[in-house]
């Protein structure tokens, strides 16, 4: 499925939780969910700041999609993240029956959904959900880039030779 002009304009609004999770010294990693087109949930990386392994962007984001509709699940809702979700947040969201993911960036390290494993389209499952990539990959590399490097060099700005 290729990305649409709305897919870009929800994938800001994740680049935005993004940003925020990076002023918290956060991993830079945003999403939101979107549910009958509207705005349901949002959340950035907080796993630091609440000394919590789970509290990933995407699970955060369906917390509180949940919350706001009133259910545990969420058919027909769509989820953007800007990274790819590891399998923690894939099995949230096959758990809350998300329709579709639209991510930014794929992780080679922890990616449960293309890049480790195929969670979301494994037909071993009972629920299955569409899948986007590539959707403001751009700014969300940029955005992680910048954040380990940061931390491996000890400054806020890159320097020429790294």
């Amino acid at each position: 499925m290729s990305a649409s002009d709305s897919d870009a304009a929800w994938m800001e609004l994740a680049l935005r939780q993004a940003r925020a999770a990076e002023a918290l010294d956060e991993v830079p990693i945003g999403a939101i969910v979107v549910f009958g087109g509207k705005l349901v949930g949002r959340g950035h990386n907080l796993t630091r700041t609440l000394r919590d392994p789970t509290a990933h962007a995407e699970i955060l984001a369906l917390r509180e999609a949940c919350r706001t509709l009133g259910a545990m699940r969420i058919p027909g809702a769509v989820v953007y993240t800007t990274v790819e979700p590891c399998f923690l947040c894939a099995g949230a969201l096959l758990h809350a029956r998300a329709a579709r993911v639209v991510w930014g960036v794929r992780d080679e390290k922890f990616g449960g959904c293309a890049s480790l494993g195929s969670l979301l389209s494994d037909p071993r499952l009972n629920h299955r959900a569409q899948i986007t990539e590539g959707v403001g990959a751009t700014e969300a590399r940029d955005l992680l880039q910048q954040f380990f490097r940061k931390k491996r060099t000890g400054r806020d700005e890159p320097t020429a030779d790294r």
